[in-house]
Formats: structure tokens, sequence, C-alpha cells
């Protein structure tokens, strides 16, 4: 186990997500033990990542009107000694790779705790390595992704997939990705 030295402790969060339950339950969390910023826009963000200087800035992908990503490169360059975590409930192969490209030093899939995501950035520890996906985990992830796209439209979600709306609403039970 590695050591946890002064320079790994996180001491003050900034959280960046446009839901405003998902903010305040985090922010409640972390409140007790590191000094917690919260913002609901990317603006609002930078602005209090450039006056506070977190150590830890955690991103959710997706923004009303903005990009997680966008985000993560505007501030990593900004602010060197801060660490990035970006988390979404519509993670793909690609929005991860493009995350880690963007400068996040972890991605993590919600739900997550915020206690979860300080242990993460505190451990230290690299992620373990990524097995290749099988088909059904692929095929959910695109039809999550195609399914956010479309705002939860499943009519237009299964003319984009190419199959009727009752085997996507089918697929949809059976993956659990749907009541």
């Amino acid at each position: 186990m590695i050591e946890q030295t002064e320079s790994t402790r996180i001491k003050s969060v900034l959280l960046l997500d446009d839901d405003e339950r998902t903010l305040s339950a985090m922010a409640r969390t972390l409140r007790h033990s590191r000094r917690v910023f919260t913002a609901k826009t990317s603006s609002e963000a930078a602005a209090v990542a450039r006056r506070e200087r977190p150590d830890l800035i955690v991103v959710d992908l997706r923004l009303a009107g903005a990009s997680g990503l966008d985000v993560v490169r505007e501030l990593k360059d900004e602010l060197p000694g801060s660490r990035f975590a970006l988390v979404s409930g519509y993670l793909t192969v690609d929005a991860t790779v493009a995350a880690v490209r963007a400068g996040a030093d972890v991605v993590l899939t919600k739900p997550v705790t915020a206690g979860e995501i300080v242990r993460r950035i505190e451990d230290g520890k690299p992620p373990p390595e990524e097995e290749t996906p099988t088909l059904a985990q692929a095929e959910s992830e695109h039809i999550a992704r195609v399914m956010a796209d479309c705002n939860g439209n499943i009519s237009e979600a299964a003319r984009r997939l190419g199959i009727f709306r009752s085997s996507l609403q089918r697929r949809l039970r059976r993956l659990g990705l749907r009541e």
C-alpha cells in the first residue's frame, strides 16, 4: 500500500455537476473532512478553480450546454497542482480515452460516491488492466449512449440504431436500462 504523503492528501475539492441532487449529496459527504466548493456551470467552476486552487476537481462529463472534457482541458494547464476526476453515467471506451487525453487523472462511472473518488486519487494506484468488453457490455454501452444522445426518446433511438421500437424496448428491459 502506498504511504500517504502530504502531497497526496486531498484537502480541498471542487465539484462540478449540473444536477443539484448529485452536487449536494457529494458535497455533504466531503464537508466534514475537506473544504468543498460547488459549481453548476463550467464558467462558474473555472472562476472558483482559479480563485481557490483546489487539490481535486470532480467534473461530470455531460453538463447543460457544455462538456466536462472542455473543462478539464481548460483548467489542466492553468492548475498543474490540481488533480482531475471525470465522472459520468454514460461512459464509453471512447469517452474514457478522450477524458484521459484531456488530462483526467481518474475516470469513473456513476453512481460513484465522493469518498470513492477521493480514495482513488489519494491511493495513487493505477486502475487494474481493463479486459476486452464482452459483446453484451459493448451493446449495453452503445445503446445507453444512443439513448442519452436522444434524451431518452425510444422512437428516435430505435431509428438511429436501425431497429424496431419494440425490439429496442425489449433490449432495454433485458439490459436493465429501462424498467
